[in-house]
């Protein structure tokens, strides 16, 4: 083929040459790759109510009448069983709104869509959990003495951690001093939560930000190693306050009341 090839004029050589590498291209166009696309998702507000039942319900201890909101942030994603070619990655890949990402970073367990499903909502119950451990500790309050009910198993994952916990200590501290931990605000953030209290990052905190500002969020609570993400698509109007513990939100949130200085990414 190559002694042929070189008695060839060069651009009939060259054209030869070409056509396996286009045909190539053409299949991968169309091959699935291990990516997906996301965008922002819905945001929830756990001082108030979903399905028409309050989504943090305490029993065992008074509760204040709160004001503002506390809204987790969540993305949507294609499914693991979703098919993305080389054009979609491409005409998504400029668009601030949507995010390429690898596909074992959103879908790490694995798994059928139903699987991974059912691991996320099972992620999310563990979270409400931890939360509540979190923030009944925070306030040292026996566990045995106040139950705390959380009413948004429907979405998945374990990033509303740090937000549900506020949620616990809005409803039953406020902000330590008679006010809203809130201060009246539309409050906006992400991040897992442990027993003690530390905050975790979960990615996806760019596209987050934008769902926090679209549904009115003023303030972004971020697990401060992710203050660089959440600055890379920041929307015009929201805070970054950055966090590493629910000690950290409590005490920046006060601090943001009081009018004086808080962290910032």
């Amino acid at each position: 083929m190559l002694s042929r090839l070189t008695r060839l004029p060069r651009p009939a050589a060259l054209a030869v040459c070409a056509a396996p590498v286009v045909a190539l291209l053409g299949v991968a166009a169309f091959a699935p790759l291990p990516f997906v696309i996301a965008q922002p998702g819905l945001t929830a507000d756990v001082l108030g109510e979903r399905d028409g039942k309050a989504v943090i319900a305490v029993t065992g201890a008074p509760t204040r009448q709160t004001t503002g909101q506390l809204r987790m942030t969540t993305i949507q994603a294609t499914g693991p069983s979703t098919t993305v070619t080389l054009p979609e990655l491409v005409g998504h890949w400029f668009d601030p709104a949507r995010a390429v990402m690898p596909k074992d970073a959103v879908y790490s367990s694995g798994g059928t869509d139903q699987e991974i499903e059912a691991h996320n909502l099972e992620e999310m119950a563990k979270s409400q959990s931890t939360a509540t451990q979190a923030a009944l500790g925070f306030l040292h309050k026996d566990r045995d003495d106040v139950k705390v009910d959380l009413n948004l198993a429907d979405v998945g994952g374990p990033s509303a951690g740090l937000l549900f916990s506020l949620g616990i200590v809005d409803k039953l501290d406020g902000d330590g001093s008679g006010g809203d931990l809130t201060g009246g605000r539309t409050i906006a953030g992400t991040g897992t939560i442990s027993v003690g209290g530390e905050v975790g990052a979960v990615g996806g905190v760019a596209l987050k930000t934008q769902a926090a500002r679209r549904d009115g969020a003023s303030v972004f609570l971020v697990p401060k190693a992710e203050c660089s993400d959440a600055r890379s698509e920041l929307p015009e109007g929201l805070r970054l306050v950055p966090v590493t513990s629910l000690t950290d939100a409590v005490n920046a949130l006060r601090a943001l009341n009081r009018g004086e200085p808080a962290p910032t990414c």
